[in-house]
């Protein structure tokens, strides 16, 4: 016979392209680890940021003592004018927060949002930051015990 020839086909193995999606899984979860830690080091960052701007806010509120009560021997902060002074620091540093008196302690509460660099590709876009200070006025010798 003529022109006949038998022609083996090689059948393609069932695990054919398997190691590609290995390999994609692969990347994006590597990209994904990347990410963490690019961002939450951000995140970190701007924490300490927020916090130190809330501690400072805090400090400049409970400077403002009344006038009234040190006339009368006392020590009082002004509540007015704490709220008022330690809105002006997070003004003048570009936050905002929330700010509270009760007694001599001024807290600064502020809360923002950090955008994402990298895990974005896994769809978190933002992270949510939160930091809270304390300063509390007080006057002579003060002991810890």
């Amino acid at each position: 016979m003529k022109g006949l020839c038998a022609v083996k086909r090689l059948s393609e193995p069932a695990d054919a392209g398997s190691l590609s999606v290995f390999v994609a899984v692969l990347a994006v979860a590597l990209f994904a680890l990347v990410g963490l830690v690019i961002d939450a080091g951000r995140a970190v960052s701007a924490r300490r940021a927020a916090t130190d701007e809330a501690e400072q806010a805090a400090r400049a509120g409970a400077g403002q003592l009344s006038i009234d009560a040190l006339r009368s021997g006392q020590i009082s902060v002004d509540v007015t004018a704490a709220v008022r002074a330690a809105n002006a620091y997070l003004v003048a540093v570009g936050q905002t927060g929330t700010v509270a008196v009760v007694g001599n302690t001024v807290t600064v509460r502020i809360e923002e949002v950090e955008p994402t660099v990298m895990l974005g590709i896994v769809g978190i876009h933002r992270i949510g930051i939160s930091a809270s200070a304390s300063a509390t006025s007080v006057h002579g010798v003060t002991r810890q015990d």
